[in-house]
């Protein structure tokens, strides 16, 4: 894996001496994938400090992609990228998109038209961004550690096959998190 700086580091190290939920994304260009990063991004550090858990996302562009597309999603928690796909390989994700597409993320929510028109446009427009990785590749949610334990693997089977963020937390014992924009009620 490579940081934000392009700095080489080990997949271990992120889950050896504690849980790590770690999401791969299949682009950063990718509408679905944005939109479900913009949602990671409102989960508290506070609530993953207080489960000693790590929330990380991988891609699998270049590393110079990682400080824009965290600048784009408002995301502040760790970031890396996997550009040789290695550890995408290594766990079974796919390429290519499943015929079954009636799986929708609650976390997308633009529709395929728009999104897809909007991913085009960063690519065209922003001098950070570029057709890079493999568009046909899936992505997927992890809980590992510590050590080698894995305690969840989901593997998408298309750009909306997202597990719902709360699920990953809950799995994980981190708090869970109200991403509607609708008030919450308190009962008295």
């Amino acid at each position: 894996l490579l940081d934000r700086e392009g700095r080489s580091l080990p997949f271990q190290a992120l889950f050896g001496d504690r849980k790590a939920i770690v999401v791969f994304v299949r682009s950063f260009l990718c509408y679905t994938c944005k939109e479900y990063v913009e949602d990671l991004a409102k989960v508290p550090k506070a609530f993953l400090q207080e489960a000693n858990v790590r929330l990380i996302v991988i891609g699998q562009s270049s590393y110079h992609h990682i400080k824009p597309f965290c600048s784009l999603t408002g995301y502040t928690h760790e970031m890396y990228v996997d550009p040789q796909r290695e550890i995408y390989k290594t766990l079974g994700m796919k390429r290519g998109e499943g015929s079954n597409v009636s799986v929708r993320s609650p976390h997308v929510k633009s529709n395929t038209l728009l999104g897809s028109i909007r991913s085009i446009w960063r690519a065209m427009t922003g001098p950070a961004f570029d057709f890079q990785g493999d568009p046909a590749q899936q992505g997927g949610a992890l809980i590992i550690g510590p050590g080698n334990e894995v305690h969840f693997l989901h593997l998408d089977k298309n750009r909306l096959d997202h597990v719902p963020i709360n699920t990953v937390l809950q799995l994980a014992g981190v708090k869970t998190v109200n991403f509607s924009n609708k008030p919450q009620i308190i009962d008295i």
